[in-house]
């Protein structure tokens, strides 16, 4: 094998792995978009729970009476 034929089988390999990897962040930028606006939901609904239940704390985040 030349070094010329390795060179091109090693830049292939290379190649091939950023493309791999590139369309993984890409997968995963996605995900993080969808979870961001989840989280932004779930923020939104406790904050309205918590104006309508007039700002007192949960009774599953209160501590219990022997702390």
């Amino acid at each position: 094998m030349t070094d010329t034929t390795h060179l091109e089988e090693q830049i292939a390999h290379l190649t091939r792995t950023v493309d791999d990897l590139s369309e993984i962040v890409a997968r995963q930028e996605n995900q993080l978009a969808v979870l961001n606006r989840r989280m932004h939901m779930v923020m939104e609904r406790e904050a309205s729970r918590e104006v309508e239940s007039g700002g007192t704390i949960p009774l599953a985040d209160d501590r219990p009476p022997h702390w």
